[in-house]
Order: C-alpha cells, then structure tokens, then sequence
C-alpha cells in the first residue's frame, strides 16, 4: 500500500510552520497512523517529533488533525485515508515542535473548576462517575468546540467530564464551590453544537452527563434557592 503523507513541522514555537511530504510503503491497511509514524521516524534524519505512550486508545497523547478531523494516531487506520494523509498538530494549543502542542491548560482548568476530593468521598458505583473517568483528556472536543480557546473562560467538555465525575460525591461546601465555576466556566460558555458528542475517541456520552450536570449544577439549585 503505497502512502503519501503531508506532515505540518515546525522547528520551535517561534518558527514558521512549512510542510514535508513522505512516500511510504505500508505492509498493512490495518496499520494505525501512529505506527507509520513510528516507522518513518526509524528512517529519518531529522524524526517528526509527536506524543505517544500506550499506543493503545487508552491514554490520549497521541492527538493530532489527521486528514482535517481531530482523532488519536493510535485509532486512525490506512484503510480509511485512500494513501493521502495530511497531519497537522492540534491548533487550539500552542504548538512546542511539530506535532507536540502545549495541552497543560487542561490541567489549569482543573485547578480553577477545583476538580479535586478535599475530603474521603465514595463515587464507585455510580454510572456518571464511570462514563466521566474514561475522558482522555487528549483535547479532542476541544478542537472541534466553536467556543474553546486556550486561555478563555469556556473550559469545555474536557473540564465538564471530570467535574461530573465528583459533582454528586463531594460534600455541600465543596460543591457550592463547585457548581460556581461550573456555572461560569461550562454552562455559560457552552453553545449546545454538541460537536465533541461525535469526535469523542473514547465515546463518551457527553450529552448525559451534560445534562445531569445541568441538572445538579444549575436546575435543581435554582429550584433550591427559589
């Protein structure tokens, strides 16, 4: 199978993206995007400089913009790209080299949002907690989001999964705090587009746990206060 691939580079931060096109030879249509490049990078004096760690759909470095849609190298496969494939970094984060971007606003907004357990809580059991703890936080929702941008008060699904895992568990006083941020960093920020529902790689069911957290965050504590 006869590859060509277009691959957006860029030396350092500072420096001008520019384009580099490979031919390739693939052995396997069922081969992933992340193992061609793995590959080509053995052959290469200069290596394409991206994430990876298990390879396996399980931890969510390897995102990028393959072909235009944001997905894991790990889970896109030959069969589905006709040999043309054009691979850029995720651009909603500043990019470091290459394909390497800058994702650790995540983790800035999680300390905003407070997304932490300041006391023993129980959440096991609960199947909002278990659709919430599979988010990768790779930022793929966040690409495709028409309101997220690094550094703007919409935090996104990204945030909004993780605050659903801990919103029912946490004790009252930590969860007024909680609902405050959700209220200024996700319900009024989100537009509904629901876009991140169908590029999610890991499926999760976004649209549920947008409404319960709604539902907690929102409705019922207006309701409460009334």
């Amino acid at each position: 199978m006869n590859l060509k691939l277009q691959i957006l580079r860029r030396e350092s931060p500072d420096a001008s993206p520019h384009w580099e096109s490979y031919e390739y030879q693939a052995q396997n249509e069922n081969a992933s995007v992340a193992s061609v490049l793995h590959d080509l990078n053995q052959k290469l004096d200069d290596p394409v400089r991206w994430e990876c760690s298990c390879m396996q759909k399980k931890c969510g470095a390897c995102a990028m913009v393959i072909n235009h849609r944001p997905r894991l190298a790990c889970d896109a496969r030959l069969k589905e790209f006709n040999g043309e494939i054009k691979i850029e970094p995720l651009r909603k984060f500043p990019v470091i080299a290459d394909l390497i971007v800058d994702r650790s606003i995540l983790f800035e907004n999680l300390k905003i949002m407070r997304i932490w357990f300041a006391e023993e809580a129980k959440t096991y059991g609960s199947e909002i907690a278990y659709q919430a703890s599979r988010c990768l936080q790779c930022g793929c929702c966040l690409e495709i989001c028409p309101n997220f941008y690094a550094g703007g008060t919409f935090f996104g699904m990204a945030s909004m999964t993780l605050t659903a895992r801990i919103l029912t568990a946490v004790p009252e006083k930590q969860k007024q705090e909680i609902c405050k941020a959700y209220r200024d960093h996700i319900y009024e920020g989100c537009g509904k587009s629901l876009a991140c529902r169908e590029i999610c790689p890991a499926g999760i069911e976004i649209e549920h746990l947008l409404v319960n957290s709604n539902a907690v965050a929102i409705w019922k504590r207006k309701k409460h206060e009334i």
